[in-house]
């Protein structure tokens, strides 16, 4: 898959650099990790510095020094994190900035501009994700203003490629919605892929159901996507899940997990996450993962791990980061290894009942 001159070898995990910038990494470390893409937030580029700002910085990859695809999100999540500072009208979101409160009007055809003036190489429509807890209408009319939505979007896009003058436009995706509702997944998926677009994402997962009921609907919504176009779970992101987004035949998946847990002391191992706030990480002096070849393992121990995260040295963060990545990268890479060589069911097999399994990692 060809994406702004970057080969996306999938299944691909995509970091989140929500604001232009991936916390505590350089760009080069996402690069020599094998990363080939990362998503950013188009609500949050809105709100600060601006679109118009980054379109004079020369688009998105410039300013923020990034030579690999960009897939943006609209705003669409916003929708569902920033639910006490908007209102959803037919004409799209209305928001008070997290910043300042002062209002905004997101709607599909401005979402699908401001994507194209970040340069970004996917484009994600405005839809609505609703949250574990929504009732049956609620998810009804969410998925039908993600289909009103999508069209709009789409129109807008094409508008954007017919008046390009040359310049590229990125790929617009659509979103399937419909909440915990098989027959409105269906329904979702029937009229977005109508639109014939260039990929499809499933939206509304991993927003607080449980497991069992995040794996039902995550092997539904995926399958009912067409299958020679990219298929994108959103809002995916630890090892476990990632692993049954791959089984349930998803190409492609993001999520802040793998970063956020690693400034909260928590590192990625094939044994499940490991704190490095305990008194037995403290006591060791073996790194985060033996077997782990990156530059954090190959270099520091738990115990100096943890002496820096209690004394709230950046640095924790950073080589916690940099090490929960290349766990990320080393992962996927082993599971295109297993998909090509026709064992992948036995390798998902075995790292689920590892990673999964009850220890003293705390």
């Amino acid at each position: 898959m060809e994406l702004g001159g970057a080969a996306l070898r999938t299944p691909v995990f995509m970091p989140v650099a929500t604001s232009a910038s991936l916390k505590g990494l350089w760009p080069d470390d996402l690069d020599a990790l094998g990363y080939p893409i990362v998503l950013s937030n188009t609500y949050h580029l809105y709100v600060r510095p601006g679109i118009a700002r980054i379109r004079q910085a020369g688009g998105l990859h410039r300013f923020m020094a990034w030579d690999g695809a960009i897939l943006t999100d609209s705003g669409g999540f916003q929708v569902f994190s920033l639910a006490t500072l908007r209102k959803v009208e037919e004409d799209g979101v209305r928001f008070r900035s997290h910043l300042d409160g002062s209002p905004l009007l997101f709607t599909p055809a401005g979402v699908v501009a401001s994507q194209v003036g970040l340069g970004s190489d996917i484009l994600m429509p405005l839809d609505v994700c609703t949250d574990a807890a929504a009732g049956r209408d609620e998810a009804a009319r969410a998925a039908e203003l993600t289909w009103r939505w999508a069209v709009a979007s789409k129109a807008a896009w094409l508008a954007a490629q017919r008046s390009a003058e040359g310049q590229r436009v990125g790929a617009l995706f659509g979103i399937v919605q419909g909440h915990f509702h098989a027959d409105l997944r269906r329904r979702s998926a029937d009229q977005i892929g109508s639109l014939q677009l260039p990929g499809y994402a499933v939206g509304g997962l991993s927003v607080g159901e449980s497991r069992s009921r995040f794996l039902e609907f995550l092997a539904l919504s995926v399958q009912l996507l067409p299958a020679d176009r990219p298929r994108y779970v959103m809002g995916v992101g630890s090892p476990d899940y990632a692993i049954e987004a791959v089984a349930a035949g998803a190409d492609m998946f993001d999520c802040v997990y793998p970063t956020r847990v690693a400034r909260n002391a928590r590192a990625l191992t094939a044994n499940g996450p490991l704190s490095l706030r305990t008194a037995s990480a403290g006591a060791s002096d073996e790194p985060i993962d033996p077997a782990c070849g990156c530059r954090v393992c190959r270099r520091f121990s738990r115990g100096y791990l943890r002496h820096l995260f209690n004394q709230r040295e950046i640095m924790a963060a950073v080589l916690t980061t940099f090490h929960n990545l290349a766990f990320m990268a080393r992962l996927m890479e082993d599971t295109r290894t297993a998909i090509r060589s026709g064992t992948f069911a036995a390798f998902r097999r075995r790292f689920l009942a590892d990673y999964l399994r009850e220890d003293d990692h705390g």
